[in-house]
């Protein structure tokens, strides 16, 4: 039997070690960084585009970025936007010596900061040309996860892939899809974020968190509708969190939303989900 690294010990043994319930965290600017600490926030995501993507941000401003980033009362957990769009990942154009270049100044930059994941949507990056042939896709796709995998793993970085709805892109829509694409990568730090409100964007049950949970070392929500804050339209997700409590995850769940009033509303969503994480996780 292979044995993972050690280095990746606390990434995939999900859940058992990571304290009673999971955390809350969210998807928010740096510059927002006291008021979603002073709403209970613990953890704290941002996009690889404004902190460290070499197409937006220079080596002076990624050290400004470096400064604010290691003074953040709500740590930074990881990025997302990986990919961006222009650089596409199937299809006819795709230019794999570009991404690599890409993806390696990002990964490097990640770990000056300290970040040890990055959640992998990038559903422009993602999305299918008209026509194009899905397995075809399928393939591409695999091979390039698989190598910039490689690269991650120089940088003892974690990479999430995400489940996107097909409102989003076409391209690996439910988390069903996207635990196949994990399985075809066969990378120890290629893994899996469960985005319940992508799940519910597709009618995804949750059994299928069950199934995957090999796989499963992040978790992101939202109420489906519009996108809310939990507790905006009243969303129960206590059948995902069900699942989830089902095998053992206490990682983050983090909140990416749209929010109208972030002052009045991010400490009125933490209470909403906190009290539905008690609920499922404090009885049997």
């Amino acid at each position: 039997m292979k044995i993972l690294p050690i280095i990746w010990f606390f990434f995939f043994i999900p859940a058992t070690i990571y304290g009673q319930k999971p955390q809350i965290g969210i998807v928010q600017d740096l510059e927002n960084d006291s008021l979603i600490s002073a709403s209970g926030y613990r953890y704290l995501i941002e996009s690889t585009t404004k902190c460290f993507s070499p197409k937006k941000v220079t080596d002076e401003q990624f050290l400004i970025n470096l400064t604010t980033i290691k003074k953040l009362k709500t740590p930074l957990l990881a990025v997302n936007l990986f990919i961006p769009g222009e650089l596409k990942l199937v299809g006819p154009t795709v230019d794999e010596a570009a991404i690599l270049a890409y993806t390696e100044i990002v990964l490097q930059r990640c770990q000056a900061a300290n970040v040890k994941m990055i959640t992998w949507g990038s559903g422009g990056a993602r999305r299918l040309p008209d026509g194009f042939e899905k397995a075809k896709a399928i393939k591409q796709f695999v091979d390039i996860a698989q190598k910039v995998s490689i690269q991650a793993k120089k940088y003892t970085i974690v990479l999430a892939l995400e489940n996107l709805n097909s409102t989003e892109t076409n391209f690996i829509n439910t988390l069903e899809e996207a635990y196949e694409i994990v399985q075809k990568v066969n990378q120890p730090n290629f893994r899996l974020c469960a985005d319940i409100y992508h799940m519910l964007k597709e009618n995804e049950k949750p059994q299928i968190i069950e199934k995957a949970s090999k796989y499963i070392v992040h978790c992101e929500l939202a109420e489906k509708e519009n996108r809310t804050p939990p507790g905006t339209k009243g969303d129960d997700f206590s059948e995902y969190l069900k699942a989830l409590k089902k095998i053992k995850y206490k990682g983050k769940i983090i909140l990416e939303c749209r929010w109208e009033n972030l002052t009045l509303q991010a400490p009125l969503a933490y209470q909403y989900l906190q009290r539905e994480i008690d609920n499922v996780y404090d009885n049997n």
